[in-house]
C-alpha cells in the first residue's frame, strides 16, 4: 500500500520513531508498512493537561514508541478508567470502548481519532462548567459597577 503525504515548509513528521522536517514543500511517498505520524498531530507533554489529552498522549507514546510498549500500555490503562470514571454519557463511553478494541489489537493510529473525539467532548463539556462560573464571578463586579453608577455624588 502506498501512502502520500504532502509537508509544508518546516512540517515535522515522525517516521519509525525519528522526526523529519520538511524543507520547502515536501512529497513523500512511503511505499512499505511505516509508523508515521504528522506533526499537527503530535502532542508535546506540556500538552497533556487534561484526563482526554493525557489518553491522547499515551496512545500517541505507544504508536511511536514500540520498544517501551509494555510502559505505555499501562498508563493508557489507567487514563482509560480515570476518564471512564468521570463520563457520563452513554455516546462518551461508546468511544472509549471503541478506543479500548482499538489499543487491544495494536490499532494505535486509528485509536488517535477516539482520542481526539474524547478532547472535544471535554472542551465542550468544560465550557459549559467554566461559563455559568465566569458569569457567578462577574456578577458581584457587575453589581459594584452598577451601585457606584446610581449612588448618590455627594
Amino acid at each position: 500500500m502506498t501512502l502520500r503525504i504532502s509537508l509544508r515548509n518546516g512540517e515535522p513528521v515522525i517516521v519509525n520513531g525519528a522526526v523529519l522536517r520538511a524543507v520547502g514543500r515536501t512529497d513523500l511517498v512511503v511505499e512499505n508498512e511505516a509508523t508515521i505520524l504528522r506533526g499537527r498531530d503530535v502532542m508535546k507533554p506540556e500538552e497533556a493537561t487534561s484526563p482526554a489529552r493525557q489518553l491522547y498522549f499515551a496512545c500517541m507514546m505507544a504508536y511511536i514508541d514500540p520498544a517501551d510498549l509494555s510502559r505505555h500500555q499501562q498508563v493508557l490503562l489507567a487514563r482509560l478508567e480515570l476518564l471512564m470514571t468521570a463520563l457520563e454519557t452513554a455516546e462518551a463511553k461508546a468511544v472509549c470502548i471503541r478506543f479500548a478494541q482499538k489499543v487491544a489489537t495494536g490499532q494505535f493510529y486509528h485509536a488517535l481519532a477516539d482520542c481526539r473525539w474524547l478532547i472535544g467532548y471535554e472542551s465542550d463539556a468544560l465550557s459549559r462548567i467554566e461559563q455559568p462560573f465566569a458569569q457567578h464571578v462577574s456578577a458581584p463586579a457587575q453589581a459594584a459597577e452598577i451601585a457606584a453608577e446610581i449612588a448618590p455624588v455627594a
